[in-house]
């Protein structure tokens, strides 16, 4: 996922920022740890299966414990792909990020371990950012064009942080890969870190941690 300018706040476009869209009657999220406030909204992500809309408390950060997947201070939620609608948002709280930054995908070929020898990373999602930033434009601060990743398996991610459906506590599957931002005005608040997008389809649920 590469970042692609800005978009209007209430785009059904690949984005990070702006308002969720969601069907009638949504209500906006409230963090399940220490604060109880609304969270922030993160990324509005349409793929095959439908709508990820990502969520991330951020009211007093380093108090709720976003980076964990079962704290209650981060939700992950899948939408039918049609009949969303832009969700109001509540008048107290950190709820919205300062910029909304369009997302564009691409498929960039991974470079290979030999091309730079033992210091070139060894996982997949390494290996295609390195292939976007040699790709023909490089400029400064190309590698944090990327946004992301969509599909594929979770990197650096050990198997006993895998997390089970909040619903039924089932398995579920990896969705993306989430990078900060392009800047600080855009940047989500990772804590420098990789976060990453569980869904369950049959709960329309998922989970989100960060490392």
């Amino acid at each position: 996922m590469i970042y692609d300018g800005t978009a209007a706040p209430d785009a059904d476009v690949p984005r990070t920022g702006g308002v969720p869209l969601a069907p009638e009657g949504f209500t906006w999220p409230v963090c399940g740890d220490y604060c109880g406030g609304p969270m922030q909204f993160f990324a509005h992500l349409p793929v095959e299966y439908g709508v990820l809309s990502v969520f991330v408390c951020q009211n007093d950060p380093g108090a709720c414990e976003l980076w964990d997947a079962t704290s209650g201070a981060n939700r992950v939620l899948l939408f039918p792909p049609a009949g969303l609608v832009p969700v109001a948002v509540p008048e107290k709280g950190v709820t919205l990020l300062p910029a909304v930054s369009a997302i564009t995908t691409r498929v960039v070929t991974l470079e290979s371990e030999e091309d730079d020898g033992d210091d070139l990373p060894r996982d997949a999602y390494d290996l295609a950012r390195s292939g976007w930033q040699r790709e023909p434009g490089e400029r400064f601060g190309k590698q944090r064009e990327v946004l992301g990743s969509l599909g594929g398996s979770p990197s650096y991610l050990d198997d006993d942080r895998l997390p089970g459906c909040p619903s039924c506590s089932g398995t579920t599957e990896f969705a993306a890969h989430l990078e900060e931002g392009i800047d600080q005005q855009t940047a989500m608040n990772l804590g420098g870190q990789l976060g990453y997008v569980f869904v369950c389809r049959p709960c329309s649920a998922g989970a989100f941690l960060t490392g």
